[in-house]
């Protein structure tokens, strides 16, 4: 039987959940990260009012420690209109928001903050200078980016990846994809995940390149190129989310109906899936990057004070397992102190 769909993952092992009362007798999202220390963060060109009002949301919560990178007198200007009261918190002025990003990245590679959070300015300028030569956070990983997504309509919490970062991977970028994901769901207490690589349909068809691509990455798992977890694919949404949607088809599967992780086979069908499930499925979402030195809370200008304040408590867990000891997220929903050293 085929290591990668073959070895069942464990039962009941869930990501955390992030709407509220919907978690099962486990620790949600928000609570697990309060079990750490509050992760010093920096705070790029938070210059409207939901980004001020998420980032002190997030430090009364005791997730962060922020600090500020933006010009002083607009940020002190909004925050005053708003009533938000800034007492205590850094604020590092720079002239503009290229200039917010480049001295944000600057404090993340010499280890003053652990992690970025995306405040008023455009997607392109914080990534740009998170990925250009020299930034001081380029790993061996790509840069990937993943929602953790939870819906009142689906019982598990999961993962969509990507849908905000490559706009239409190829299979060796799908698959450095689906790794990040994975491992961003072992740190969340799935030992072994389930992988949904999503398509329209669950069968190969030459013409449809992306059931190829997903056929190939089930074959790299089975010989080791993908690791941790089950992958299956091609699957339409249908199967991966419905049981009993993949038996009425003859699809047998442990990932169908259990998936834990969504692979899209491109930016435009994650972005519209992930909007859809948030604006007319009531969704609650968390969105972070992976790929880099640090974590890097990367929202939209839409995005909710909740939705910040959920993508916080995931760059915490993050920071905290880079960190030389960290808190294991157990399906006991206790947590226990393990070395990574």
């Amino acid at each position: 039987m085929n290591d990668h769909i073959g070895a069942m993952p464990q039962p009941g092992v869930r990501l955390p959940g992030i709407l509220p009362g919907a978690t099962a007798g486990r620790p949600g999202l928000l609570e697990l990260a309060r079990a750490h220390a509050a992760m010093r963060i920096a705070i790029v060109h938070p210059c409207d009012q939901t980004s001020l009002v998420a980032m002190r949301d997030a430090q009364l919560a005791g997730l962060i420690e922020p600090l500020i990178v933006a010009p002083r007198a607009r940020v002190e200007a909004v925050a005053a209109a708003s009533a938000i009261a800034l007492d205590g918190i850094r604020i590092e002025h720079v002239e503009h928001s290229h200039a917010a990003a480049a001295r944000a990245v600057e404090l993340a590679a010499n280890g003053t903050v652990s992690a970025l959070m995306k405040g008023s300015l455009h997607t392109d300028e914080l990534m740009s200078a998170v990925m250009a030569p020299g930034s001081g956070l380029r790993t061996d990983k790509r840069i990937s980016h993943c929602f953790l997504m939870h819906t009142p309509a689906y019982e598990r919490a999961f993962i969509i990846t990507d849908a905000a970062i490559n706009i239409a991977p190829d299979l060796d970028e799908k698959a450095a994809i689906a790794q990040n994901a994975i491992d961003l769901a072992h740190v969340l207490g799935v030992a072994r995940p389930r992988v949904a690589i999503l398509c329209a349909v669950e069968t190969v068809n030459a013409r449809m390149r992306a059931t190829v691509d997903a056929a190939a990455l089930s074959k790299m798992a089975e010989r080791g190129q993908l690791t941790g977890a089950a992958v299956d694919g091609p699957l339409a949404f249908d199967n991966a989310i419905s049981e009993s949607a993949a038996l009425m088809k003859g699809i047998v599967s442990p990932v169908a109906g259990h998936a834990d992780i969504l692979l899209v086979p491109d930016i435009e069908a994650g972005n519209m899936l992930a909007k859809q499930l948030e604006f007319l499925g009531g969704a609650a979402s968390a969105g972070i990057v992976l790929g880099a030195r640090v974590p890097v809370v990367l929202t939209s200008r839409a995005d909710s004070v909740a939705s910040r304040l959920a993508s916080c408590a995931l760059a915490v867990l993050l920071a905290a397992h880079a960190s030389p000891r960290s808190i294991s997220l157990l399906d006991s929903g206790h947590a226990s102190v393990v070395s990574h050293a």
